[in-house]
């Protein structure tokens, strides 16, 4: 299971000081792996590949949060 060896290496990999390019690829690469698990968690309905793609969401959407920037406040 190549993809499953993708997500644990992009799980443990670090993400600080990225360029904004960085957070992007990242999070579009994170999203091809959550869809690659979920392919294969239809098939399976493996506990522990609903765990990671629970990882992998959680990460993205860290990564995501940073791209997107504080809100401001319009008055």
């Amino acid at each position: 299971m190549e993809i499953l060896n993708e997500a644990l290496a992009f799980e443990n990999a670090k993400m600080s000081n990225m360029s904004t390019s960085d957070r992007v690829s990242a999070s579009r690469e994170a999203k091809r792996l959550i869809l690659a698990i979920n392919e294969i968690y239809k098939q399976n309905k493996d506990a522990n590949l609903m765990d990671m793609m629970k990882r992998l969401t959680a990460k993205k959407r860290k990564i995501e949060k940073r791209l997107h920037g504080k809100p401001t406040q319009v008055i």
